[in-house]
């Protein structure tokens, strides 16, 4: 009896939880989350987003409410949004649960990985005006990526250095999307073992690790900076990608890393 009541409850639940009401006014606190809203068909809703957001080019014409000082709840409430899609790795967890307190749904999206961009298209599905839309995108992205993966598999990945500034020295572990882009692409993060996920590194230790590629972020003039910083110290091809394709866990990551994959292809 226990059972067939449970059941009984699971099936209930089910059309509920397909049939979730499309969001109406959105907000979007992230860059990569307002890339994530329009591909997911949600553009025409959104009535807000943070600072940077300046893809597809009509999000740069919306009203920015957060930016690198801070969430503007008061002008969120003002806008009257039903939905706010929130970043829990970098939007202060404060001004949140204030929306939340006043009856404003907040969701977070925090993509670690490619498969992470697949599934938040597809958690913003049930939000969507254009639900088939969002999950088409999904899975356009997935096939896209092993596409990738299949193509430039190789059986001795080339070692590659991911290089963020140079005074300070990052670079990015295993741990990260853009680690990630290498692997697809058929190289191996020298740096992938490193315990966080952001390292900050010396110059000896990427000398030690012998990179034949160092992957950087940025245009020619970066690229020749880069270049002049290892001068004489290391025989490694600078290979420069598009800053926001290769930054931001959104639905362009694919592009980076289409980007990355034919040069390191190309390699000798």
């Amino acid at each position: 009896m226990m059972r067939r009541f449970c059941l009984l409850l699971i099936c209930l639940s089910l059309p509920l939880m397909a049939t979730a009401a499309p969001a109406q006014r959105v907000i979007s606190l992230a860059p990569n989350l307002t890339e994530l809203a329009f591909a997911a068909g949600m553009g025409d809703q959104l009535v807000g987003v943070s600072a940077y957001s300046d893809f597809p080019p009509q999000a740069s014409k919306l009203e920015q409410v957060a930016n690198w000082q801070g969430i503007n709840v008061e002008r969120i409430v003002t806008l009257k949004p039903d939905l706010v899609l929130a970043w829990r790795g970098g939007n202060p967890q404060r001004p949140l649960d204030q929306l939340t307190s006043l009856g404003i749904r907040v969701i977070y999206l925090d993509p670690q990985n490619a498969q992470d961009v697949a599934k938040a298209l597809e958690q913003l599905a049930a939000y969507s005006p254009e639900p088939a839309k969002a999950q088409q995108a999904a899975r356009d992205f997935r096939q896209q990526w092993q596409a990738l993966k299949q193509k430039y598999h190789r059986e001795k990945p080339v070692p590659a250095f991911i290089q963020f500034g140079t005074q300070p020295l990052f670079t990015a572990s295993s741990a990260t999307m853009q680690s990630e882009v290498l692997e697809v692409c058929g190289a191996k993060n020298v740096f992938a073992d490193s315990r966080v996920p952001w390292p900050q590194v010396s110059r000896e230790q990427v000398l030690s690790r012998q990179p034949q590629v160092i992957v950087i972020s940025g245009g020619k003039s970066q690229k020749a900076i880069i270049e002049g910083y290892w001068h004489s110290l290391l025989n490694a091809q600078v290979i420069a990608l598009e800053p926001d394709w290769f930054s931001r866990a959104g639905p362009r990551i694919l592009l980076a890393a289409q980007q990355l994959c034919p040069q390191l292809a190309a390699l000798p």
